[in-house]
């Protein structure tokens, strides 16, 4: 498992004697190989936070499909509040060009090959959610063809029959 602290964030509390701390830590957690999930967790020290993160993130992993084990199947957009993202897949070698947190969801995932963009807020905790809105619409070919009832090769425009077949077939349904 692929653990990245992404953020802590300090927060105090007012009370008579003084201030109290607290801290809450973003966690993202990944196998590197297409399972993903980040958690959020607040205690008063810094290590049984970035626990209780861990072991949230743990429990909301889900499963994103990826091309050759190093990219995506398809762009994607997601948004969480004011945050946009944009993900687009990317030829080898290219490498994880994104901004900080969701380099770290992409490194966790496992996905090497990636661009994406992050408009309208830096906040990591709507990043990552925005992140994760575009990561759950991922498909892959497979999926789509069992879902439509199809074969892989024909939703990728490389099935068997030359056009002729494809015409004479579709002729006799006409008839």
């Amino acid at each position: 498992m692929i653990e990245k602290l992404v953020h802590i964030n300090r927060v105090s509390k007012t009370v008579k004697g003084g201030k109290r701390f607290g801290f809450a830590a973003l966690v993202v957690v990944g196998d590197g190989s297409g399972r993903v999930g980040f958690g959020h967790g607040k205690a008063r020290e810094v290590p049984e936070a970035i626990t209780k993160a861990t072991a949230a993130a743990r429990k909301k992993m889900i499963r994103v499909p990826l091309k050759e084990g190093r990219t995506l199947h398809h762009d994607g957009n997601g948004r969480f509040g004011a945050g946009k993202v944009t993900v687009r897949t990317a030829p080898p070698g290219t490498g994880i060009i994104a901004g900080g947190p969701m380099r770290a969801v992409f490194e966790s995932l496992g996905v090497a090959d990636v661009v994406t963009k992050s408009v309208g807020t830096s906040n990591p905790y709507n990043m990552i959610r925005a992140t994760f809105d575009a990561l759950q619409d991922q498909t892959s070919p497979k999926s789509v063809a069992q879902r439509r009832g199809k074969k892989v090769a024909d939703l990728l425009g490389r099935g068997g029959a030359s056009e002729a077949e494809a015409e004479a077939e579709a002729a006799a349904v006409v008839e």
